[in-house]
């Protein structure tokens, strides 16, 4: 891995409505950058640029629904297959899907369509990892790109027998992947809540 520069990322600690605390105010500590973040028992680690990846897919008349747009489906399709080639990619070994935490659909996509996906790996756990993925779309003849949709995607890492497997930690290696990061840990910290509290709920 080439040696990454240095910089500083600074936050302070405070309470805001509803217990959310920014990424820019979580701690008075001064973190640097590059820093190695995960709970796996591995001692290797990849940058998040190690993984990072772009697929550009045409949108062609069988992706369209009645409207002429494309289909959420054929989104979501294309959204986890480069979320797949991302959490493979940074755990050095085959990953599945486990769920979509968010899918947010800004903007129709038109047939004819360039969409552009880029995928990053955001958090890593123990043996699951979160990939964001921004979806982009311009006119086939070029032009301003918008952005049509973003989705974070959990992907679980298995071994040869099919179970849960250890990923490598995660490098982050600006002020946005720790932004990026924190975030992530906390939507983790508000999927655990959700489902204690269902699991409460259910009296089992």
């Amino acid at each position: 891995m080439s040696r990454l520069s240095a910089s500083w990322v600074c936050a302070s600690s405070a309470r805001v409505a509803r217990g959310r605390i920014p990424s820019s105010l979580r701690t008075m500590n001064r973190i640097r950058i590059p820093l190695t973040v995960g709970d796996s028992t591995l001692e290797r680690a990849h940058p998040v640029s190690y993984s990072q990846q772009t697929m550009a897919y045409l949108a062609a008349p069988n992706d369209a629904n009645l409207r002429g747009s494309v289909f959420g489906g054929v989104v979501l399709a294309l959204v986890d297959k480069v979320a797949y080639v991302t959490a493979t990619r940074h755990a050095d070994c085959p990953t599945v899907t486990a769920s979509f935490d968010q899918v947010d659909f800004r903007s129709p996509i038109e047939i004819g369509e360039i969409v552009t996906l880029h995928a990053s790996v955001n958090y890593v756990g123990r043996t699951s990892m979160e990939v964001g993925v921004r979806v982009m779309a311009e006119s086939v003849s070029g032009g301003v790109a918008r952005h049509t949709n973003s989705c974070y995607v959990t992907m679980v890492a298995l071994d040869e027998q099919g179970k849960p497997a250890a990923v490598p930690k995660l490098v982050l290696e600006s002020e946005v992947q720790y932004r990026r990061y924190e975030d992530a840990r906390e939507r983790r910290a508000t999927r655990l809540r959700l489902a204690r509290e269902r699991h409460q709920r259910s009296g089992k």
